[in-house]
C-alpha cells in the first residue's frame, strides 16, 4: 500500500474503534434502547451525508443500483448494527471487538468463492493469522470466561459475517460508483427501515447527557466520516485486505479503555499490539504477480 493509503487504513481502524465505547455507553441504563440507537444513528448520518453527496453530484448515478445499495443497506447496517447495539447489551465490549475481528476471514472465504485466488497469498494468510492471535492477547483470554450470552456472542459473529459480504458485494456490482453515494442511500434506506422501531422504542424520558453525546459521536465520526474514507480504501487496496481494519478496531477499542475508562495496561496489550501492527502490515501486501 501507498503512504495514502496506509494513513486511510489507519484513520478508519482509529474511527471503526470508538464505536465499541459509545455504543457500550448509550445503550447502559438511562440511555437508549437498541433499536432506536441505530435509528438515530443512521438518520443523523443521513442528514450529514447526503447534502455533501448533492453537492457533489454524485447521487444520480447512484440511484441506477438502486437495489444493490438497499440490499448493502440490509447486510451492512440494518442487521449488523442492530445485533451490536442488542450484544453489547450483554458482554464486553472487548469480547465484542474480539468477536468482529474475525471479518476478514469471513472476507477472505467470501473473495474466494467469488474467484479472487490471490487472497490466499501466503504473506497474507500469515499476516491474518499474526493478527488474530494480537487480537487474543490484546482482548485477553478471560474475556471468554464467565457467563457470557451466547446468543449475544451469536449475533455480533452474524454482525461480522454482514461487515464481510456487504463490500465486496457492492464493489462486485457496482464497482465504480463512489462511497459517499453508496453510503448516503445506504443511511437513507436504513433510516426508513428503521422508523416503526425508532417510535415504538422513542424514549419515554430524556436519555442522560452521556448517552445523547455518544449518539452524536456515533453519528458523524465512526457513522459518516468512517465510511466515507472506508470506500477511499476499498478503492485502493480492495474489500477483503481493507477487511483487515477490524484488527486496529480492537486495539483502538482496547487503549480507549485504558485512557477513558482507566482500564489496566496489561502484558497482553503489550505483546498484542505490535502483532496487530505486524499481522496487519502483512495481511495488507499486495500479491506478487510474475
Amino acid at each position: 500500500m501507498t503512504r495514502k493509503s496506509w494513513g486511510l487504513f489507519i484513520a478508519v481502524g482509529v474511527l471503526w474503534g470508538v464505536p465499541y465505547l459509545f455504543i457500550k455507553i448509550a445503550v447502559d441504563p438511562g440511555g437508549f434502547q437498541p433499536g432506536f440507537l441505530v435509528f438515530a444513528r443512521v438518520t443523523l448520518g443521513a442528514l450529514f451525508l447526503i447534502p455533501v453527496a448533492i453537492h457533489q453530484g454524485v447521487l444520480r448515478e447512484a440511484i441506477k443500483y438502486f437495489k444493490w445499495i438497499l440490499l448493502y443497506s440490509l447486510i451492512e447496517l440494518v442487521g449488523p448494527w442492530y445485533f451490536l447495539s442488542s450484544g453489547e447489551r450483554h458482554i464486553t465490549s472487548g469480547l465484542a471487538g474480539l468477536l468482529i475481528a474475525t471479518v476478514p476471514f469471513w472476507s477472505t472465504i467470501v473473495a474466494s468463492l467469488i474467484g479472487d485466488r490471490t487472497v490466499w497469498q501466503f504473506k497474507r494468510i500469515v499476516g491474518m493469522v499474526v493478527g488474530f492471535v494480537g487480537v487474543i492477547l490484546v482482548v485477553g483470554l478471560e474475556s471468554f470466561r464467565g457467563h457470557n450470552s451466547s446468543v449475544a456472542i451469536a449475533l455480533i459473529l452474524l454482525a461480522s459475517v454482514g461487515y464481510a459480504i456487504a463490500p465486496i458485494m457492492i464493489r462486485h456490482k457496482a464497482p465504480t460508483l463512489n462511497g459517499l453515494a453508496i453510503n448516503s442511500l445506504a443511511m437513507l434506506f436504513t433510516a426508513i427501515i428503521y422508523i416503526p422501531v425508532g417510535i415504538v422504542q422513542w424514549p419515554q424520558s430524556v436519555p442522560n447527557a452521556k448517552s445523547i453525546w455518544s449518539l452524536i459521536i456515533l453519528a458523524i465520526f465512526p457513522t459518516a466520516i468512517a465510511f466515507i474514507i472506508f470506500f477511499k480504501v476499498i478503492v485502493d487496496i480492495g474489500p477483503t485486505r481493507a477487511s483487515m481494519i477490524t484488527y486496529i478496531n480492537t486495539a483502538v477499542a482496547v487503549l480507549l479503555g485504558i485512557v477513558v475508562l482507566g482500564e489496566p495496561l496489561t502484558l497482553g496489550i503489550g505483546l498484542g499490539l505490535p502483532l496487530i501492527l505486524a499481522g496487519s502490515y502483512l495481511a495488507g501486501k499486495k500479491a506478487v504477480t510474475r
